[in-house]
């Protein structure tokens, strides 16, 4: 990524990105909107960031560095024209002394203060609506107060049957789906189109993630004799025969570590960019990921272990490229080992709007035979 300086002098230097009128004015706003993308001319794209107001800079998660916006001559027009790669579906904020900020002009919101912006060749995410920044989601009716005696604490946990129900799928770091991407409506279409079975989601939310899905087996037991009983118990149809555990980051490498340690509960997986680089000690180093290759999994993987009855789909953004290696080990491995695998790229990088349509897609495969 880097910045490409407009030229100052030009009142129209916008308008290849389909914007009219000198950068403040009237006309200039009244045409403005997302982030829009114009072809580079040695690949990739330029995509233009618009702020009104103030000095700001534009933030995105883990895919660039923040990028200082600039003013145009002395109106209120701050901008950044910034190089993006081939393929890329990136969350990001404005960011404006200590505070962040969505993106006024943007409809297709993630939370109360982030947008999203795709480059022109990125895929399409069929199912997941647009959805503003202060748009509030819909939450499913049936709720869990599970206060576990093994991870101590209280949390909520929702449920919802999509289609009438059927194998539980598990959404670790569930209040991101619930509150930062529409999961529950975009299973909802995804189911109606076919193109997924009927589910019962499951949207579990981690208090600590560092600690919880760290290859931890406090966690999958408290899941196993605690959590999955109460789902039971709360009367929506749930098959517990054919769990799908999805996961991303940490949350995948968790749901990886639970189908190896717990084969009986777990035998189908959806993991997205998998933190395989894990192991005891990594989150404390000064470079995470540069330990050995596949962490803690892969050196597992590497033993006297049996995968026949597992069936994984993995998934990581195509734009991680320190994440790769890890992500490549643990697949060949898994698949060695005997598991079913799928493997696909993202077009993102560690970002859960690259992810969604994979969520998606391998919890329908998950479920296949």
């Amino acid at each position: 990524m880097r910045l490409v300086a407009a030229d100052m002098e030009d009142a129209d230097a916008f308008a290849g990105f389909g914007l009219p009128g000198a950068p403040g004015t009237d006309e200039f706003w009244a045409a403005a909107g997302a982030p829009a993308s114009k072809p580079a001319g040695d690949g990739g794209w330029v995509t233009l960031f618009l702020w009104r107001g103030s000095e700001a800079r534009v933030g995105f998660e883990s895919w660039s560095e923040p990028v200082p916006l600039r003013r145009w001559a002395d109106s209120d027009c701050w901008y950044a024209e910034v190089r993006m790669p081939e393929r890329l579906r990136v969350t990001y904020q404005f960011l404006v002394g200590d505070a962040a900020y969505a993106d006024p002009l943007n409809p297709a919101g993630a939370g109360g203060d982030r947008s999203i912006a795709a480059t022109p060749d990125a895929p399409e995410q069929p199912h997941w609506p647009v959805v503003g920044a202060d748009a509030v989601l819909p939450l499913p009716r049936t709720r869990i107060r599970w206060a576990s005696e093994r991870l101590g604490g209280r949390r909520t946990v929702r449920v919802h049957p999509v289609g009438g129900g059927g194998p539980v799928v598990l959404l670790l770091d569930g209040d991101d789906w619930l509150y930062l991407h529409p999961a529950m409506t975009a299973f909802d279409s995804a189911v109606a189109a076919g193109e997924v079975p009927p589910v019962t989601l499951v949207f579990l939310p981690a208090k600590d993630r560092a600690e919880e899905f760290t290859c931890r087996a406090g966690l999958w037991e408290a899941v196993r004799d605690e959590l999955l009983p109460l789902v039971v118990e709360s009367g929506v149809p749930a098959d517990l025969g054919r769990l799908v555990v999805a996961g991303q980051s940490l949350g995948g490498l968790s749901a990886v570590y639970a189908a190896l340690e717990f084969p009986e509960l777990v035998s189908r997986v959806a993991c997205q960019s998998g933190s395989f680089w894990w192991t005891p000690g990594a989150l404390r180093a000064a470079d995470p990921l540069g330990g050995s290759v596949g962490g803690v999994i892969a050196e597992r993987l590497r033993a006297d272990v049996d995968l026949s009855g597992l069936r994984v789909a993995f998934d990581v953004g195509e734009h991680e490229s320190r994440m790769l290696p890890h992500c490549t080990s643990v697949e060949a491995l898994a698949e060695q080992a005997g598991a079913t695998v799928r493997v696909s790229r993202s077009a993102s990088g560690h970002d859960r709007a690259g992810w969604r349509h994979a969520l998606l897609r391998d919890v329908g495969w998950a479920l296949g035979e």
